[in-house]
């Protein structure tokens, strides 16, 4: 069970309303939950404890009926919506989406960001301390899956004493974790949202993630993943990692848009230095996120949740039949993907919605012609936002809640 604690974050004192912006759910401040309950996980490994940063937004009801579960990807964190005082820029990564009036509105919903274990942002991983050694974790720490990261999150409904949530939602690898809940925890769930993900990796996807695990590992400041104890950071190898993601992320259509083959610096001729250098503004776009995010992120951590992206495939244990691994499902559920999301693409979801068909589950599918790539769902684009929106004033509505308010606080 959960270590008795304060209540989560909300927003803060009135003092810092003059300067949220309309929509925002204001100053947030992030907690940490301690579970101290051994996780037994898929690998066979258990973790004798762990902690869970988490904020939300928003307030329960009486009922407990209206809490909605958000799922990270890959390199996000807890913090989804809002700003820190002492940090104003510090942005929640889905704050476009959720807040009061937006289209997961925290009028009526109570909305909660989870870092999951083996992150880097707070909750238990390869950085934190081993309580058997005294020393961090490090490579020794357990591999994860999917499943793993849901059975952990059950114990943070139990904590919130909600029994079943109105919706748990996530894009790419948050979707997968939504996908999950309904598998692992069909009661649980009312409505599974999967935004821009798949029910398992092709092969060219596992490839880009082991050529960016072998750019960590081969870095000689990794030191076998135990760096924390030779005070390096494998920086150059998690810059290479950052860039090839980065590079799946966007549509050959949004680079070719923001960079073409426009030259960063070129000679007084206007022509190339003819060298190996930075010579393009893709060039230098790439170096630049490649550099910040090691600077940031853990390296054990990506490598733990690339391998979690990796294993999950729900039909595995049913002949790689998906609408066989999906029967157990009772919720509704909301797909989208967008075309030109080149690695997780339209047919992933669209395989998703065929085997819900199958089981007879109702099902609301949207495929958005936008250009922006697998990034899109983090994008403001209108019409993906009025899916959303809509399906949400349906959960509402279905669920007895109050109606949404607009932004400007009028009601819509």
């Amino acid at each position: 069970m959960a270590s008795p604690s304060s209540p989560a974050s909300a927003a803060s004192p009135s003092i810092h309303t003059a300067s949220v912006p309309p929509g925002s759910v204001g100053f947030v401040t992030p907690q940490r939950i301690q579970f101290e309950e051994p996780l037994a996980l898929s690998s066979g490994q258990v973790l004798p404890s762990y902690e869970l940063a988490v904020e939300t937004y928003g307030v329960l009801n009486e009922q407990r009926s209206n809490a909605v579960l958000i799922c990270h990807a890959l390199n996000a964190s807890h913090h989804v919506a809002g700003m820190y005082a002492d940090n104003p820029k510090s942005v929640g990564w889905w704050d476009n989406m959720v807040g009061p009036g937006k289209a997961v509105d925290t009028d009526r919903f109570f909305v909660i960001g989870v870092n999951n274990i083996g992150s880097c942002f707070g909750s238990t991983g390869p950085a934190s301390i081993n309580p058997a050694t005294g020393k961090p974790w490090g490579a020794s720490f357990p591999m994860l899956t999917v499943k793993d990261w849901v059975l952990a999150q059950e114990r943070l409904a139990d904590y919130f004493g909600i029994r079943r949530f109105a919706a748990v939602m996530g894009g790419s690898l948050g979707g997968m974790q939504a996908l999950g809940w309904a598998i692992t925890c069909p009661d649980r769930v009312g409505h599974c949202i999967v935004i821009a993900s798949t029910p398992r990796l092709s092969a060219q996807n596992i490839g880009f993630n082991e050529v960016a695990r072998r750019a960590i590992i081969s870095d000689p400041d990794f030191h076998g993943g135990n760096y924390y104890e030779h005070g390096t950071v494998p920086k150059h190898g998690l810059a290479v990692a950052r860039m090839i993601g980065h590079i799946t992320y966007l549509s050959d259509e949004a680079m070719a848009a923001r960079f073409g083959r426009t030259l960063r610096a070129p000679n007084a001729n206007g022509e190339f230095h003819y060298g190996y250098d930075v010579e393009f503004e893709v060039e230098s776009y790439l170096r630049y996120q490649g550099e910040k995010f090691s600077t940031y992120f853990d390296a054990n951590t990506y490598l733990l949740i690339t391998r979690a992206l990796d294993y999950f495939d729900p039909a595995r244990n049913h002949g790689g039949d998906l609408a066989k691994a999906l029967e157990v499902a009772s919720a509704e559920f909301l797909l989208i993907s967008f075309t030109t999301d080149w690695r997780f693409p339209p047919s992933r979801s669209r395989e998703i919605v065929s085997a819900l068909l199958k089981n007879k589950r109702a099902v609301t599918y949207a495929e958005i012609d936008a250009p922006h790539g697998h990034d899109a769902f983090l994008l403001d684009d209108r019409r993906y936002h009025a899916v959303v929106q809509g399906y949400y004033d349906r959960v509402a509505t279905s669920l007895g809640l109050p109606q949404r308010r607009s932004v400007t606080g009028v009601l819509a």
